[in-house]
């Protein structure tokens, strides 16, 4: 019940300002970790993503958004074609 409590507890502007405040410099950190991750890790990371589709159960899910993703990018060239 305390724990409920505490969950319902809104923030003053003051608590508002820290919070945000805190989460930028998170984003900011998160900003200069990625640029300067080498390439090579980068494209590790990205292959062993893409190796666990299957054994997470991710295929139908991706082809699903693939697909619609396709008929998007379809969309926009007929309309930039005329």
């Amino acid at each position: 019940m305390r724990a409920e409590k505490s969950l319902k507890k809104t923030l003053t502007r003051k608590e508002a300002r820290a919070f945000r405040t805190r989460w930028e410099m998170v984003n900011a950190a998160e900003r200069v970790e990625l640029r300067t991750t080498p390439l090579d890790r980068k494209l590790r990371q990205l292959a062993a993503l893409m190796a666990s589709v299957q054994p997470l159960g991710w295929t139908d899910a991706l082809a699903a958004e693939e697909a619609e993703v396709r008929a998007r990018w379809n969309r926009l060239r007929a309309a930039l074609n005329g």
